[in-house]
């Protein structure tokens, strides 16, 4: 590969681009990591409750919602480390330069679940927070807007009846709904940062 080509505009944002998302990824991975001390300890305390004192009735769900936290905000980390499931039976034989044609081509399904996840994520938190229309991305563009030039005040004044969940102890779902979206998001711009990664890789560059 020539200087120039190596040292293009588009190749130098191309790699700025892994770099960052590698990086938030990488931080919000290993911060996730330290969650499944806190699903142990809500455990430990369910166990605790349940047999010296009356059950709590907030620790099935909140270990539910913390594993959930967990693998969501993970799965960007564990996709950047190659710690992904693979069927190893042939691709671990293969070359770098096949194993990179081979990702570049599959990842282009991994982005299609994506983004129907990301559509009907943004539908069901807006639902979560009171929003009952068809426009969840014009709900969000207005909420943004008005949180920016009026405050949250009068963003909070755009939520309607916020959706419970239908247990005894009733939690709000917007935050584990929040939570997702976010994982969601990180887990597209690591598998586009992945796609960038493995192109460079065919022409035979390592980013």
């Amino acid at each position: 590969m020539s200087e120039a080509a190596r040292h293009s505009l588009p190749g130098r944002i191309a790699r700025g681009y892994v770099r960052r998302v590698d990086a938030v990824n990488r931080r919000l991975g290993r911060i996730a990591m330290y969650l499944i001390f806190v699903l142990i300890g809500i455990l430990l305390w369910s166990s605790f409750s349940k047999t010296f004192l009356l059950p709590s009735l907030w620790t099935l769900e909140t270990a539910q919602f913390t594993m959930v936290a967990y693998y969501i905000l993970g799965g960007p980390y564990s996709l950047q480390q190659g710690a992904n499931v693979r069927m190893d039976l042939f691709y671990g034989s293969w070359t770098p330069r096949t194993k990179a044609w081979v990702d570049a081509f599959t990842v282009f399904f991994l982005l299609f679940y994506l983004v129907i996840l990301f559509l009907g994520g943004v539908e069901s938190t807006a639902y979560s927070l009171g929003y009952f229309g068809m426009e969840p991305f014009a709900f969000f563009r207005d909420l943004l807007v008005t949180l920016v030039t009026e405050g949250v005040g009068a963003a909070a004044e755009m939520f309607g009846h916020m959706e419970r969940s239908p247990t005894a102890w009733r939690p709000y779902l917007w935050p584990i709904k929040t939570v997702l979206m976010i994982g969601i998001v990180m887990m597209i711009l690591q598998a586009l940062a992945e796609l960038v990664r493995d192109l460079f890789r065919i022409r035979g560059e390592e980013i």
